[in-house]
């Protein structure tokens, strides 16, 4: 991430603690022309377990975070 600092983490551990919140900032990678914009998303579910990526949108990443849910709750079901 261009060694910039986020709001999303202190000390390389994610600041999303509370159950059932998401977090999620943009960011700019790349040198001169070839610079993109960037989503950072953390959500951490209510059994406390955290989902984190980094996708073009924050749209992609909500996608991301059900698709997990989804197959989190297929692993329950199994338990």
């Amino acid at each position: 991430m261009d060694n910039q600092t986020t709001r999303m983490t202190t000390g390389g551990v994610s600041t999303c603690t509370e159950a059932g919140t998401e977090k999620y900032e943009r960011f700019q990678t790349g040198i001169g022309r070839r610079r993109r914009t960037l989503v950072q998303y953390d959500y951490r579910h209510t059994d406390g377990e955290l989902f984190a990526c980094v996708k073009p949108t924050l749209d992609e990443c909500r996608t991301a975070r059900d698709k997990w849910l989804n197959a989190k709750r297929g692993k329950e079901d199994r338990v």
